[in-house]
C-alpha cells in the first residue's frame, strides 16, 4: 500500500483532486491514538487515527491484522484506505480508514457475532505466517505493548517463549524471589497445562468488548487487532477476562467444536499474558492478579 506524506494528499489520491477536509470531529476511545471523524467536501466520512511520526509502525502493524481478517472474508473489519506520515503536522503518523456507523440494531447479535468468529478461527493460515504453523507474518502490537511474532510449529512453545517470557522479562522488577522461582516453575510445566490446537486459528489477538462493534449496516465489525496465528481458545479466553460476553455468545460459539476439552483450566494462562501485559503498561495495580493465576497453576 503507498504511503502518503501528507493527508490532504492522501485523500486526494483516494477521492479525487479538489476533495478536502471540511470537518474534524475528535472521537473518545483509546489512550493510545487520537481518532478522529473527517467530513469531506464531497460528503464522504472517513476514521483517522494518528499519532507521533516515531510511532508509525502501530499503523503499518494494524494494517497487516486487518488485511489478513478482511482476507479470511468471514467477519467484518474496516477497509484500509490509506496511511502515511504528515511532514506538515509536526511529523504525524496517520492511518484512514472505512468509517463504520456503530450503535445498530442485528438480530441474533451474539450468535451471529460467534459463528462468524469461529468461522474466523477455521479459515486457512498459510498465508499469514512464513517458516512455521503460530506467529504471524510481522511483530505487531497488544495494546501499546511489543508483541513478537516469530514463526513456530508448536503452540506450545510459541505461547510460551513469544507470550510469556518476553512479558516475565520485562516485569521482573515487580516480582521478588518467591514469585520468580514459581514463575520459572510455571514455564518449566507449562506442557503440562497447554494443548496443541487440532489446526491453526487466526486470532484477533485483543478480543475484548471494546472491539467489538454493531454497525448500522446491520453486520458485526472488528476493530484495533493484534492478530497472530494461534489457538481459538486465546480468543475466547480474553473475552472472559474483563467482564465477558453474554451466555448466549459462549453458548454458540461451542457448536463450532473449537474449545477442547478441559478448555476452562487453560483459560487462566491464556489470560495471564493480558493480566503481564497490563502490568507492564499500567503498573502494579495488576500485580495481585498476575501472582494469583501463577500460584493458581504452581501453589
Amino acid at each position: 500500500m503507498e504511503m502518503f506524506t501528507s493527508i490532504e494528499s492522501a485523500l486526494s489520491s483516494i477521492y479525487g483532486n479538489g476533495v478536502k477536509i471540511a470537518k474534524t470531529s475528535s472521537i473518545a476511545g483509546g489512550d493510545i491514538n487520537k481518532a478522529y471523524k473527517l467530513v469531506l467536501t464531497d460528503g464522504s466520512q472517513v476514521f483517522m487515527k494518528s499519532n507521533t511520526k516515531e510511532n508509525a509502525s502501530f499503523f503499518t502493524a494494524e494494517i497487516a491484522g486487518l488485511n489478513a481478517i478482511a482476507k479470511t472474508k468471514t467477519i467484518g473489519t474496516p477497509r484500509v484506505l490509506g496511511s502515511g506520515t504528515d511532514e506538515t503536522k509536526a511529523g504525524c503518523s496517520f492511518l484512514l480508514l472505512e468509517f463504520i456507523d456503530c450503535n445498530g440494531q442485528i438480530s441474533n447479535y451474539w450468535e451471529t457475532f460467534a459463528h462468524q468468529l469461529a468461522d474466523m478461527h477455521k479459515a486457512e493460515t498459510e498465508d499469514f505466517v512464513n517458516g512455521g504453523k503460530y506467529g504471524f507474518l510481522c511483530d505487531n502490537y497488544i495494546g501499546a505493548g511489543f508483541q513478537i511474532n516469530t514463526a513456530c510449529d508448536s503452540w506450545i512453545a510459541f505461547f510460551r517463549d513469544y507470550r510469556l517470557k518476553p512479558q516475565f522479562k520485562q516485569a521482573a522488577p515487580y516480582f521478588d524471589a518467591a514469585d520468580l522461582k514459581k514463575i520459572e516453575k510455571l514455564l518449566e510445566n507449562i506442557e503440562n497445562i497447554l494443548v496443541e490446537p487440532k489446526h491453526p486459528s487466526l486470532l484477533h489477538g485483543d478480543m475484548w468488548s471494546g472491539n467489538v462493534i454493531a454497525g448500522n449496516d446491520g453486520r458485526v465489525w472488528l476493530i484495533d487487532p493484534a492478530v497472530y496465528v494461534g489457538h481459538a481458545e486465546a480468543d475466547i479466553a480474553m473475552t472472559e477476562l474483563f467482564g465477558g460476553f453474554p451466555r448466549t455468545f459462549y453458548d454458540a460459539y461451542k457448536e463450532s467444536g473449537l474449545l477442547q476439552p478441559e478448555y476452562g483450566r487453560r483459560r487462566d494462562i491464556y489470560n495471564l499474558y493480558h493480566l503481564l501485559n497490563h502490568l507492564n503498561i499500567f503498573g502494579r495495580t495488576y500485580l495481585s492478579s498476575v501472582r494469583r493465576v501463577v500460584e493458581g497453576y504452581v501453589g
